[in-house]
């Protein structure tokens, strides 16, 4: 595919030298101008289909006309009184929605900030102060954010930690469970899943009392670790040891949430009720707006200023959100998730079958993994393949990004038709041929750095 890049191409160049690197993971030279649904156009007139979604941001697919009318005419009439000495009704109209979709039947509050990493940390202060306790417990390989609570809970990579230390005291991480490479090899997924509870239960027993624990943060999927999907089991498990001790568990939906599974919730997946959620990423459409919906009794004593933002839960955001959560309702958008997701799965999984290099193909809904490996045994991470491949799709017309070193991505908007995931998928096994056949050069690996 012949492209023109020019313009890319100077902008790219003028961005790396005026902007901070630490913001920057890069995968090809792409400067985007618009988008619609699942296709976005450079600034160069090349139109892409989008299997990444603005890192799972865009879940109602790109300037949905409901989402921008909605903004358009909250813009209008008030862009931001802060919500902390004032009141409005779309934060009201907001937050009767999420009580309503989000699970669990007890009563229910909600607080709001501008991301996900700060609802993260929000979620921290709330454990604390409600159970008085002052430890945390997180995931190995586990992402939650970059702020430095966030980043506290984070445990997925040493670039995000190096030398900023030192980070919030008390929080600990254990093993998530994942069955495509177990603790010991040949363990069956229940079996990795009584492993990780058993885990908790010796660091109960010895250096992290359980009555000093205030909360466990979990991702339902693992999302940046490589969408892990974890047993059923496990996260059952998990609740009950929970109840056994006392402690909150908070299912951290900022990358699973609002339809991406097929369900509101990730954690909806797997039968578990959690003491709160945290939101981020597509509750607006990609307006900067993240939130905890938690149980009332958390929230009912927490006293001002112990978590809050001026611009937090803004008019035109709580608008764009609202708005979100009625197209994924009347557009039936969940049950398009799970039943084309089934569809893209089960595709990479005849692939597999031709390609030795995928080791495993995992996920839910339109939330999907594709795990390169150099060997199906040692099941040792292939992040040659996945640069190359992800490199080779763009060139050929798509937004196709890798995590974990060698885990494709597949999380497009929600409003992708399977036509498009057909192209997509089509050309997703024309760029894995090409690199079986060595056809993709080394060079493009000094563009592709990816997470």
């Amino acid at each position: 595919m012949t492209r023109n890049l020019e313009k890319c191409l100077k902008l790219v160049e003028e961005d790396r030298a005026i902007t901070s690197p630490a913001a920057k993971v890069p995968y090809y030279p792409l400067v985007v101008k618009k988008g619609r649904g699942a296709v976005i156009e450079d600034v160069d007139g090349n139109a892409y289909i989008d299997l990444l979604s603005s890192a799972g941001a865009i879940n109602t697919g790109h300037c949905h006309p409901r989402v921008v009318e909605a903004i358009k005419k909250q813009a209008e009439d008030l862009i931001l009184y802060t919500h902390v000495y004032m009141y409005h009704e779309p934060i009201i109209d907001l937050t009767k929605e999420l009580i309503a979709i989000s699970p669990g039947d007890y009563r229910k509050r909600v607080f709001y900030g501008l991301c996900g990493s700060d609802a993260n940390d929000g979620a921290i202060k709330m454990a604390r102060t409600y159970k008085k306790r002052p430890k945390i417990l997180s995931f190995i390989r586990s992402y939650h954010g970059s702020t430095y609570g966030a980043l506290s809970l984070s445990g997925v990579s040493l670039p995000m930690h190096r030398g900023l230390g030192p980070l919030l005291p008390e929080i600990y991480h254990v093993p998530y469970p994942d069955p495509y490479r177990p603790p010991v090899p040949g363990m069956s997924p229940d079996q990795v899943s009584d492993y990780c509870i058993d885990y908790i239960r010796t660091a109960f027993s010895n250096h992290i009392p359980a009555d000093e624990v205030a909360a466990v943060f979990i991702e339902p999927i693992q999302g940046d670790a490589g969408l892990v999907v974890p047993p059923k089991k496990f996260l059952q498990d998990l609740r009950k040891l929970c109840d056994e001790n006392g402690i909150l568990l908070f299912s951290e939906e900022v990358q699973q949430g609002f339809g991406r599974t097929g369900k509101w919730f990730g954690i909806e997946n797997f039968d578990v009720v959690p003491d709160a959620i945290i939101l981020g990423k597509a509750i607006a459409s990609g307006l900067p707006l993240g939130g905890c919906v938690a149980r009332a009794e958390l929230m009912d004593e927490w006293e001002a200023p112990s978590h809050l933002f001026t611009a937090a839960g803004s008019p035109v955001c709580c608008a764009a959100a609202v708005a979100t959560i009625g197209v994924i309702r009347d557009e039936n958008l969940l049950q398009h998730t799970a039943e084309l997701g089934a569809s893209v799965k089960a595709r990479f999984e005849e692939m597999q079958k031709k390609y030795e290099l995928i080791g495993d193909v995992r996920g839910i809904g339109l939330s999907i993994g594709v795990d390169l490996v150099k060997n199906r045994d040692t099941r040792e991470r292939h992040r040659e393949a996945a640069a190359k491949i992800a490199y080779r799709a763009w060139e050929k017309g798509l937004l196709l990004s890798f995590f974990s070193g060698s885990v494709l991505r597949i999380q497009p908007p929600l409003v992708v038709t399977k036509e498009q995931m057909d192209v997509a998928l089509d050309r997703i096994e024309e760029s894995i041929e090409d690199f079986v056949k060595g056809r993709i050069p080394d060079s493009v690996l000094e563009t592709v750095k990816g997470w």
